[in-house]
């Protein structure tokens, strides 16, 4: 018997793991005496530093058009600085006319998708996933088509080349990756671009948390391809660089035609990006370098404090499966669900993971097994807590 049809785009997807992990805590009894350790979302808790609190408090109070309208892909001063930034990142060379600014990454994802597919059309989703990309997927109407990861985290492009159908548009990649961490190889990149190209998909790379990539140098060569644009759609976020969260800011780089494509959305959605946001996001870019490479050696040293703090969970039957940027990915050792451990780890010992079910298919046989630690808000003495707690536990 086939399932029921769903009656609104929304009824077509699952409910947001965010969300959901919130009512958890609602419902929650921690053991008395025990702080929670909140590791369910990658997003930073913190606000920005002064100096650019400062500079949003004067442009909310001096700048008059912070408050009006503006550009529908953004303030041309903010697209140009990222492109410089961008060019002196990965040099190589990107222009203002191939960047634009959006209210968050999502958005970005979700613009880029519209420019690209209709409905019954099919885009290629390494899993596990980042559940918010399968779930604008599901609410359009496109269909989502698995490509299983490797042991090591990485999906194979000659894997991913079996999957591609003439109704197939896109293949999206997450590099460091969310929800596993992995930083993808340039040479894995180069792979799925050059398949992309001879096959004339699109290549969506999120680079959401390029800030925190452990690699020194370009992460990857995409940028030097001749008509790179053509191709490859790049997206970023200000948000995690610069705790922005709250105002925000996403970008999207690929062709100028593209981006007219893409403009029609945006018009449609919000008009323009947040003008206060996109203010912080320049003055961000502009100052901020020193302290987000101070950022970027914290975030990197958690992550040392999760690999070398991994021993005692190993020793248990836990397995280490990627870990990177904001993100450790893991597998537990028991014979139990693990959206059922999940609610039993906040309950027993205080600690709040999202289940692999969460990033995953349905009849996917690993996710029940599986865990994501987001670990950018806890602090190493922290993370500490976090493992002893962990292999402590016993269901």
């Amino acid at each position: 018997m086939s399932a029921p049809r769903p009656t609104s785009r929304t009824e077509a997807t699952f409910a947001s793991p965010i969300v959901e992990s919130r009512r958890w805590l609602q419902e929650a009894q921690l053991p008395e005496g025990l702080a929670l350790l909140n590791l369910s979302q990658a997003a930073p808790a913190d606000p920005p530093p002064e100096g650019l609190r400062r500079a949003l408090a004067e442009a909310a109070m001096n700048q008059p058009n912070a408050h009006l309208y503006g550009a529908v892909l953004g303030r041309m001063p903010l697209r140009a600085a990222l492109a410089r930034q961008m060019t002196k990142h990965y040099a190589a060379e990107v222009s203002s006319d191939q960047v634009a600014i959006t209210s968050g990454c999502n958005q970005a994802f979700a613009a880029t998708l519209s420019s690209l597919c209709t409905e019954g059309d099919e885009v290629i989703l390494p899993t596990p996933w980042y559940f918010n990309h399968k779930m604008w997927l599901d609410m359009q109407g496109i269909n989502t088509v698995p490509l299983k990861v490797q042991d090591n985290m990485l999906p194979n492009v000659e894997s991913c080349a079996a999957l591609i159908t003439d109704r197939t548009r896109a293949i999206v990649l997450v590099t460091p990756n969310n929800p596993c961490g992995v930083e993808y190889p340039d040479g894995l990149l180069a792979q799925f671009y050059d398949l992309a190209a001879a096959r004339g998909l699109t290549l969506i790379v999120d680079e959401t948390y390029r800030d925190f990539d452990s690699r020194s140098g370009p992460p990857h060569q995409l940028f030097a391809r001749p008509g790179w644009d053509n191709t490859l759609v790049h997206l970023y976020s200000f948000s995690k660089a610069y705790r922005l969260t709250g105002h925000r800011v996403g970008a999207i780089a690929t062709a100028p035609a593209r981006l007219l494509e893409i403009e029609k959305f945006l018009d449609t959605v919000t008009i323009c990006p947040s003008q206060l946001g996109q203010i912080g996001a320049e003055w961000g870019l502009e100052h901020l370098g020193d302290w987000l490479a101070g950022e970027r050696d914290e975030i990197l040293a958690r992550r040392a404090a999760i690999e070398s703090g991994f021993a005692p969970l190993a020793a248990r039957g836990w397995r280490l499966l990627g870990a990177g940027a904001y993100f450790a990915y893991v597998e537990h050792p028991f014979h139990h669900n693990s959206t059922a451990l999940a609610r039993r780890l906040l309950n027993e010992v205080g600690v709040l993971m999202l289940p692999g079910a969460m990033f995953a298919p349905r009849d996917d046989a690993d996710a029940p097994r599986q865990f994501r630690i987001a670990f950018a808000n806890v602090d190493r003495a922290g993370i500490q807590e976090v493992l002893r707690r962990l292999a402590d536990f016993t269901p």
